[in-house]
């Protein structure tokens, strides 16, 4: 969570374009957030991963300030592109490790739409990526709520504000949304 004395300034930080100096200035209000987010999505991974979470995070914002000026539209603008750039670090990761590995032991996972307590091997992390690649053409938001809960680690009640939508909605699409990609990612 974010320290609930620190909100004005994000706000005041996110209100019209930001430049290098002020991405970072936001960044380094929400890096305690996004570092525990990194250390506790690349526990998950299997043993022997390489990617560290400072590195995670550190990459995450090179990808997101890299960008030049942002205009970041609200809060949720902003915690949609760490995802999505944590989501791309972590992929390239495994796809690099993929490569190298060529096969390889397959382990069938089951992903867990309450507690999120997901591990996955690289080959996984790759047919997951494709299967919310496939779900971002079809169901945009039903892609956003599974990189705010999976990649970012965020609690349903902050998903669901940043979705604006109900707990009880947001329970309800999860349980959907998890299905659909436990199809994909079987008939992968």
């Amino acid at each position: 969570m974010i320290h609930p004395e620190s909100t004005p300034e994000i706000a005041r930080l996110m209100e019209g374009e930001m430049g290098p100096e002020s991405t970072t200035r936001l960044f380094s209000l929400v890096y305690d957030q996004l570092r525990n987010v990194a250390s506790h999505k690349l526990r998950e991974l299997p043993p022997g991963q390489t990617l560290e979470p400072t590195v995670l995070v550190h990459e995450a914002f090179l990808r997101i300030s890299g960008k030049g000026t942002i205009a970041w539209e609200n809060r949720r603008h902003f915690f949609f592109a760490a995802a999505r750039a944590m989501r791309d670090v972590i992929v390239e990761h495994a796809r690099r490790k993929a490569a190298k590995k060529r096969g390889g032991d397959h382990e069938r996972v089951e992903l867990d739409s309450d507690g999120l307590a997901v591990t996955l091997p690289d080959e996984d992390i790759l047919t997951l990526h494709a299967a919310l690649e496939r779900l971002e053409e079809i169901n945009p938001d039903g892609a956003r709520l599974i990189l705010l809960r999976f990649f970012v680690g965020l609690d349903p009640v902050e998903v669901a504000e940043m979705l604006e939508i109900s707990p009880a909605t947001l329970h309800r699409r999860s349980r959907l949304l998890w299905a659909w990609l436990r199809r994909e990612m079987d008939s992968d």
